[in-house]
């Protein structure tokens, strides 16, 4: 039974990436591409994290922890540099 759903919320993820692929290749404007890519990361971390379950081992939590924290670093300066056109002040 949990293999099953593993496979069923991995392949409902995938098209979720896949169509934040799609808004961020054709997004309107910078901050639609800047949260399809945020998106894609929390995606991904989930992706990673189903990985960990279906393969039952610690590792693959731990790399969802520095994808997440990277993917919020990243987020943040991105944004600083649209808002203020500089990161650091």
């Amino acid at each position: 039974m949990l293999d099953t759903a593993l496979w069923i919320s991995q392949a409902l993820i995938l098209m979720a990436l896949a169509l934040n692929v799609y808004r961020m290749i054709v997004g309107p404007s910078m901050p639609d591409r800047l949260l399809a890519l945020d998106t894609m990361y929390v995606n991904s971390i989930a992706l990673i994290v189903m990985m960990g379950l279906w393969l039952n081992t610690k590792t693959y939590f731990e790399a969802a922890l520095l994808i997440a924290m990277l993917g919020f670093i990243s987020t943040v300066a991105v944004c600083k540099y649209l808002l203020r056109g500089d990161i650091i002040e």
